[in-house]
Formats: C-alpha cells, structure tokens, sequence
C-alpha cells in the first residue's frame, strides 16, 4: 500500500512520545483522550482549531492501539464461542471488526465526543498538533461515522473488506450492522446449542480455518443466512490484519509502543496474525 506522506508523517510524529517510555505502562488510564479533547474544546464547535500538545496528540496512537487490541480479543471471544453460542460469536465478531475500524479511525485522526455530541478531527499543520471540532450530526450514528470515515479514506476506499455499514433494506444484502441487528434485536432467534465453550487446541483449529480461508469477494453477512458466523469471523479477522499491516507499514517495529503491542502476550499460542493470499485484496503476509 502506498501511503500519504503528509498521513504517514503525522502519524509517525503522533507515536514519538511513546517511544520515549516503558512500552508495557504506556497506555493512559480510560477516557483520556475524550477527556484531554474536551478539557481545550472551543465553546462553539465550528470556531478555530485548537492547539494540543504532542502527549494529546499521542493518545490518538494509544487510542488506536487500544482500540485494536479491542478488535483482537472480541475475534478470540467469538471464536471461542462459534459452538457454544451462535448468537454470541456472531456479536463479539460485528464488535471485532468494528474495534477494527474504529482503531483506524483513531489512527487517522477521527474522534467523536459522545457526551459532548462533537466530532474532533486532529491534523498536524507547521509542525503543530491542530484539533478541529464540529457538531455531531444525525448522520453520526457510532457505527455509521467511524465505518464512513475510514470508507471515504484514500487508503481504504477500494479496499472491500471496508463499507459503509449501512442498514440492509433486505435480508439478502450483505451488511455487518444488519446481521448484528438481527442478532441482537430481532424475535424468536432460539439459537441454544448445549454450552461447549472451545477449548485451547479447539480454538488455534478454529482461528487456523478462519485465517486460511480462501474468497474472491468479502464474504460480509447477511441476516438470511444468520447466525452466519464464518463470514462474520473471516472478515473481523482480515480486518485486525489489515490495521497491524498499515501502521507496520508506517512505523514498523521501531517504535517500542508498537513494537511491545503488535503481537499481545495474551494471544500467545492462539492466533499469528498471518492470511492466506486472497485474489484481489491486496493482503500481504507479514
């Protein structure tokens, strides 16, 4: 993937102060950022960008980070669960992929203020740490706002495995969020198999299968073949890669923060982060 210069340069800077410090304590107690961006937040979203300083600008690549590690345990819950609980593993898995896009989101420099109903977008002009801030929109949905963000990037907006996640009009058409909507809202699922949670040899087998499957096409789900958990699983997983790829791609393992979180303790033994090659998407192992 070819990247932005002025994208890969911000980006590179945002992750200096963390490689200053001890990479297993360097992640910010919860809520930083959202509290750190509203604390300098103009008093009429729309004014002037304001100033941050580079440690607030380095909890966008913490958020970011945070944020994937978020994706990654979700795809181990759903995996752990595709026989236990269909309907779980399908909704830990929507979660996995939208942590995923959402981490990314950070990594661009897209944050929404949920209390404060702002969207706050950080750029880096002549060597400062700029925060514009706008009013959240009807449009602005959690899982419509983060998921157009990083659709309407140049880095990922011919990339399949990323959509719009918009609501399907029929059962048929492919959507992440309808297929977790129906999981979550929809009547009558009676989907309660006798619990057998997976044990460890069951799950490196499981996450083997959905790193080694083959398509031409995303496979994204679809309500009509609910609990369509492959599916769900095969792109949560293509779109954890896809992020450890991109910042690789920026800052490698030169930066101790990411060097210390690329590949967590706690997946030790379960899970590698390789793909098999897929036709069309531009994968890469790493």
């Amino acid at each position: 993937m070819t990247i932005d210069p002025d994208v890969r340069r911000r980006i590179e800077i945002t992750f200096r102060p963390l490689n200053r410090q001890s990479a297993s304590r360097s992640l910010p107690p919860p809520a930083s950022l959202s509290k750190a961006l509203a604390d300098v937040s103009p008093h009429d979203a729309g004014d002037a960008p304001v100033p941050v300083t580079p440690e607030v600008a380095a909890k966008f690549a913490t958020a970011a980070v945070e944020m994937w590690m978020r994706a990654v345990h979700s795809f181990l819950m759903s995996t752990s669960l595709t026989d236990a609980s269909p309907l779980w593993a399908s909704v830990t898995g929507y979660y996995s992929s939208h942590y995923s896009v959402r981490a990314l989101a950070h990594l661009l420099g897209h944050f929404q203020l949920f209390h404060a109903r702002q969207i706050v977008q950080i750029e880096l002009q002549g060597g400062r740490h700029l925060c514009s801030y706008r009013k959240k929109g009807r449009s602005d949905r959690e899982h419509k706002f983060y998921w157009s963000v990083v659709r309407q990037d140049s880095h990922f907006a011919s990339d399949p495995l990323f959509t719009d996640n918009n609501r399907p009009n029929d059962d048929d058409e492919p959507s992440d969020v309808g297929h977790r909507d129906h999981a979550n809202y929809a009547d009558h699922i009676d989907r309660f198999p006798t619990f057998r949670p997976l044990d460890d040899e069951a799950l490196r087998r499981r996450v083997q299968f959905i790193a080694q499957m083959g398509f031409d096409t995303p496979p994204i789900p679809r309500r009509s073949r609910f609990p369509d958990n492959d599916s769900v699983q095969v792109v949560a997983y293509h779109r954890i890669v896809r992020f450890r790829q991109f910042l690789d791609e920026i800052i490698g393992e030169a930066n101790r923060f990411w060097k210390f979180h690329r590949t967590p303790t706690w997946t030790s033994g379960m899970i590698d982060f390789q793909l098999a090659e897929q036709r069309g998407l531009g994968t890469q192992q790493r």
